[in-house]
């Protein structure tokens, strides 16, 4: 059991760094938020949105807008 829980705060500590890289690289554009993406699981990209939206959501609904084809850089 307490392996689960340090693997699981590893993951999102993994998540969260991430998620600081891909706001970060917003600033150079959607491409470029785009290839860190393509560079993790599915899991790690969609918990790296969740943390993205919820620490600036006025950026990531710019994210949004700037690449409506972001759905599909998530599988």
């Amino acid at each position: 059991m307490d392996t689960d829980e340090e693997v699981s705060d590893s993951w999102w500590e993994r998540v969260k760094y991430y998620a600081q890289l891909a706001i970060k690289r917003f600033e150079c554009g959607v491409e470029s938020v785009k290839e860190l993406l393509n560079t993790l699981t599915i899991d790690e990209r969609w918990g790296v949105m969740l943390k993205f939206e919820n620490a600036y959501p006025q950026k990531f609904a710019q994210l949004v807008s700037d690449a409506p084809q972001l759905n599909g850089w998530m599988v």
